[in-house]
């Protein structure tokens, strides 16, 4: 019997979630940097910059991006990695990638770019000091068997981060239910084409474990000093952890 797992409230196969969340940002790519201003209100922006700030990034890290996307989180670590440092810029979506890549060429930045599954990373054991997933690990199918391979490809004192939505505070619920199902899918609908799309992202961010929940997958996938920061009442939270000296 096929395995089954969820895609936004939607009970789906296994093997079919991969391509369904693919149509999603296929369909997304376009205006996917307006739609996070929008939708955000631009605080998008200080969410990330605190992701960067926390990454501690030196000169001549070897950084890998996951689920990057368009590639902002990508071009701030190549200016604080610096000419010596190694910054990979991967998503499972061609689309996403095509247009991260493009955007990045165009201020100047050329980085290694590869279309990759966050669970079965093509890069070898302990060689990054860094990896981030940022909005992206929401989407996967299996986030225990992508959290390992964060950790595999990790060099031993290396740090993951984890950016995405999580669980508001409680007094909030109730006025960011109504935020997110009508007014995400409406400006879906008239800014990117794709009502359908921004309401699987609400219904998504409900599906994904809560913040205790994901630091205990962290724990249980091997990370050490694991710890989360909860930003804008929960909306979203941080998540750190990082690969021991010794497994």
């Amino acid at each position: 019997m096929t395995k089954q797992t969820h895609f936004g409230f939607t009970q789906v196969d296994e093997d079919q979630k991969a391509g369904m969340v693919a149509k999603v940002f296929n369909t997304v790519a376009e205006n996917y940097d307006l739609m996070n201003d929008l939708m955000s209100l631009g605080i998008h922006r200080i969410w990330k910059s605190f992701a960067i700030n926390q990454a501690s990034v030196r000169e001549g890290f070897r950084i890998l991006d996951i689920a990057g996307g368009t590639g902002d989180m990508a071009e701030a670590f190549v200016k604080r990695a610096g000419k010596t440092g190694e910054v990979w810029l991967t998503d499972i979506n061609e689309a996403m990638v095509r247009r991260g890549r493009d955007r990045l060429l165009d201020k100047g930045f050329i980085l290694p770019v590869a279309v990759c599954d966050a669970e079965k990373l093509p890069f070898p054991d302990n060689w990054f000091e860094r990896v981030m997933v940022s909005f992206g690990l929401r989407n996967m199918t299996h986030k225990d068997k992508a959290l390992s391979e964060m950790l595999r490809v990790l060099k031993p004192g290396g740090k993951a981060l984890i950016l995405e939505f999580s669980r508001i505070w409680a007094p909030l619920a109730s006025v960011y239910d109504l935020y997110s199902f009508n007014v995400l899918p409406w400006l879906g609908k008239h800014v990117a084409n794709s009502e359908e799309s921004y309401r699987y992202l609400a219904e998504s961010i409900r599906m994904h474990p809560d913040q205790e929940t994901l630091k205990d997958m962290m724990n249980d996938a091997g990370f050490v000093l694991t710890r989360y920061h909860n930003l804008s009442a929960g909306i979203v939270a941080l998540h750190t952890g990082m690969k021991p000296y010794s497994i």
